[in-house]
Parts: C-alpha cells; sequence; structure tokens
C-alpha cells in the first residue's frame, strides 16, 4: 500500500520518500525535512502516535503538516491522533482524490501560515485566557490557529457543532472581531506583540 501511495503522489507531481517502519521515518523526517508527513498509526519498531510525539518535540520538526492514513477508524482514534497533533485524519481504504485533496490542503495552509510557526506555537489554550476568554474558548481558539475547522474541533474535544459556534461567536465577541481569520490574527500579535 506505501508503494501505491507513493505512486499517486509522484504521479501528481510530489516528490516522494518512504519509510518501512515509524523510526525509519523519523530518522528520514529529521534528514530530509519533508513538506508534509503521511503516517499509518501501526507500523513496526514506533507506531504512528510515538512518531508524531518524536516530530512534535524536535523544533526542526515540529510544524511539519502531519496526516495519518490508518485503518483505525473509530472516533476515539481520530480524536487520539488529532490531540496528539496530527493535521488531518484519514481512515483507509482512502479514494485516491480525497487523499490527494488533504496533501493539497495541508501543503497550502503550510505556505499560507509560512513564517508564522514560531506565533503559532506560542497560541496555546493558557496563554490564549489571558485575552479575557473561558478556558474553553481559549481552547477552541488554540484549534483554530492550528487550522482545524469548526467540525474537527468538535470531533477532537467530544462538543457538538453548534457548541464550537457558540463559543466562537462569544470569542469574537470578546475580542471585538468579526471572523476566524480576524480572531487568529488578533491573537497572535497581542501574544507575540
Amino acid at each position: 500500500m506505501r508503494h501505491q501511495i507513493a505512486a499517486l503522489l509522484a504521479a501528481d507531481g510530489y516528490a516522494t520518500v518512504e519509510a518501512r517502519n515509524g523510526r525509519e521515518g523519523v530518522a528520514l523526517a529529521g534528514k530530509e525535512k519533508p513538506d508534509l508527513v503521511l503516517c499509518d498509526i501501526t507500523m513496526p519498531e514506533m507506531n504512528g502516535h510515538r512518531v508524531l510525539e518524536t516530530l512534535r518535540a524536535e523544533p526542526a520538526t515540529a510544524h511539519l503538516p502531519f496526516v495519518f492514513l490508518t485503518g483505525w477508524g473509530e472516533r476515539e482514534d481520530l480524536r487520539t491522533g488529532m490531540n496528539l497533533g496530527a493535521d488531518d485524519y484519514l481512515v483507509k481504504p482512502v479514494e485516491p482524490e480525497e487523499l490527494l485533496t488533504a496533501v493539497r490542503t495541508r501543503l497550502r495552509r503550510r505556505q499560507q501560515s509560512a513564517g508564522r510557526a514560531a506565533p503559532i506555537a506560542a497560541a496555546t489554550p493558557e496563554a490564549l485566557v489571558s485575552l479575557g476568554l473561558t478556558p474553553r474558548e481559549a481552547e477552541i481558539l488554540s484549534w483554530v490557529v492550528q487550522g482545524k475547522t469548526n467540525p474537527e474541533i468538535g470531533l477532537i474535544l467530544g462538543i457538538q457543532l453548534t457548541t464550537v459556534k457558540k463559543h466562537l461567536e462569544s470569542t469574537f465577541t470578546k475580542l471585538g472581531v468579526e471572523n476566524r481569520t480576524a480572531a487568529v490574527t488578533l491573537a497572535l500579535e497581542r501574544l507575540n506583540g
């Protein structure tokens, strides 16, 4: 399957590097500095959760877009992956176009946030509370800063989509802004200014 995915990505114009196991993947990511990591969870030597934790702990790889592609499709599995910091979570079998769309989206978001990696890292829920937000509002805004959609945030936090929207409306009011982009910009300016 790894070879098929690499061939699909190559056919779409991407250069790929393959790792046979998690430990090899971490070493390759540190050496090659890829633009994105696509990773299974169940692998020999080091599972995907440990791979993600290891990459997030290293400054050189901490902000790499990271997508799980796995057979683990339960809601709790998804929440675990997203809470560890995955940018996306795709369940096998995945349609080729769905995979390519996820890769393109994550690479586009990385490009848009180029140069903002350090400020984004400062947008922890604890730091965002200092803007006059409740702990839950700060937690949700922290996920927004990381580029998560409302449905993704609801899934990660185990709350309804309407609850996410209500917290964001309250956050926008408190910050004096009208939308997500303005909230993220203002939060990052205040935290890093």
